[in-house]
């Protein structure tokens, strides 16, 4: 008997523990919510929930009050709070364009090797809403995507127009080669048209560990142009680094040793404008200042681009271009971790050497991941400041009309309604708008609450701008 008792008393103990632990889970959510001061309490909470979360639809659990959670905090693994390195002007940050896909806008996709830029340019002839999607066909490696009403093309691509410009054509190729090569395939204009480049661009280990694996399967970009200053370069300015038909087999070792490897710091290459160094004639100034020039180069070229997106960052890529040009993708995207150069176990020693091997292209992606990051949290707080400018103008509204109804003479068999209380809004807005907005804005506050910034709980959760 003693035995059973204690073991009751055991199992009441582990569930009284038990329910104190789904307690202090629950109110992490409240006592920090910006996580900047309790980051310990949050793994813990996300560790304990990550079960029940991978369960929810489309991975974004409820949290109690009825809110979702904001879909690009932890999807890609970002800081909760980003602290910004470089300062941009309001014009780098605000990248907004009035693309017209009636008129003679033409998106340009720069896409550079092993950077994820072949699914992303599978989202834009096959994932955009459109009123005329782009006509792709099985067996077909490039689509049709014409504008509304006009056999013109508004995408200038690998999956549209094809290498027209040469395969993975770079900054210098596409800028000098495209207007030409748009004019040739359709009538020209008596106005130029305008073009918008983008691109997108990935962590330098990550690329390269994935650019020496596809190499070594086979790939050799042989039909590259490398066009700069209207000629492609001799071989004494751009030397081979392999004698056979490919360089298929190499081990890593082989493809760091190659000094001629294009690999080598080939996003900040692929951005800048070759002319300004010579392009491949490497007499003309020191390594070290050629590669200072170009980087300058590179990072200029990015600000002034209409979109870049980060590999690494899916979700916000995703949302930064739906804001640029005002189109919305059908699907969202998927970050996916999984990749080939993922699974490839490099010790520290070689990936410090692969990172000094491209040490210009470490410094552009932290320039870029800090200006994405940048412009994706101003987009999102414009965002906020105009959902918030849009329910304040709708508060206001509902007041107008409630005393407009207070103003007029009560009929004998009506009663009159209380004046001085938050409910009579709430009753209003409660008649006026969809149910499901009932969570947020029922939320009676007391009188001393500002009302034009903080009269929902809503309002006050969106001016507490949380990262």
């Amino acid at each position: 008997m003693d035995e059973k008792s204690s073991s009751s008393s055991h199992h009441r103990l582990l569930i009284v523990l038990l329910m104190v632990m789904l307690f202090g889970v629950i109110m992490v959510q409240y006592v920090c919510p910006s996580r900047s001061e309790c980051q310990a309490l949050h793994r813990l909470g996300s560790w304990f929930n990550s079960g029940k979360a991978t369960g929810s639809r489309g991975g974004d659990s409820e949290l109690p009050d009825g809110f979702q959670k904001d879909p690009y905090i932890a999807e890609d693994g970002a800081m909760a709070r980003f602290v910004p390195r470089f300062n941009f002007t309001k014009e780098d940050l605000n990248r907004v364009v009035d693309f017209n896909i009636k008129g003679d806008d033409v998106i340009v996709f720069l896409h550079i090797q092993k950077t994820g830029g072949t699914t992303f340019g599978r989202h834009l002839v096959r994932n955009i809403q459109l009123e005329r999607p782009c006509e792709c066909h099985a067996g077909q490696k490039k689509c049709t995507c014409f504008r509304p009403g006009k056999k013109e093309t508004w995408l200038f691509s690998r999956f549209s127009t094809g290498w027209s410009c040469g395969l993975h054509a770079d900054w210098t190729e596409l800028t000098s080669c495209v207007p030409s090569r748009m004019d040739s395939r359709e009538a020209p204009r008596s106005l130029p048209r305008n073009y918008y480049y983008i691109t997108i661009l990935r962590d330098p280990v990550s690329r390269y560990l994935s650019e020496w694996r596809h190499v070594q399967r086979g790939a050799t970009w042989k039909a590259s142009l490398h066009v700069c200053d209207g000629r492609s370069p001799t071989l004494s300015e751009l030397p081979s680094c392999y004698s056979g038909d490919d360089w298929s087999g190499c081990s890593l070792q082989e493809f760091m040793d190659c000094p001629y490897n294009l690999a080598n710091n080939r996003q900040t290459r692929m951005l800048a404008d070759l002319s300004l160094v010579g392009c491949y004639n490497v007499s003309t100034m020191s390594e070290e200042e050629r590669w200072a020039v170009l980087l300058e180069s590179a990072k200029r070229n990015l600000r002034g681009m209409a979109f870049f997106g980060l590999t690494e960052y899916q979700r916000k890529t995703q949302y930064l271009f739906e804001r640029t040009f005002n189109l919305e993708f059908i699907a969202p995207f998927t970050q996916l971790n999984g990749t080939r150069a993922s699974s490839v176990e490099v010790p520290p020693e070689t990936q410090r050497r692969i990172r000094q091997l491209n040490r210009w292209d470490v410094e552009l992606y932290e320039y870029a991941r800090d200006l994405f990051l940048q412009r994706f949290q101003v987009a999102r707080q414009q965002e906020r400041r105009q959902a918030r400018e849009r329910r304040q103008q709708e508060r206001r509204r509902l007041r107008g009309g409630l005393r407009t109804n207070q103003g007029r003479q009560l009929k004998p068999t009506e009663t009159p309604r209380p004046t001085n209380c938050r409910s009579v809004v709430t009753e209003e807005r409660r008649r006026e708008k969809p149910a499901e907005d009932s969570v947020a804005s029922e939320v009676p506050l007391p009188d001393w609450w500002d009302l034009d910034e903080n009269s929902t709980l809503e309002d006050y959760l969106d001016n507490v701008e949380q990262w």
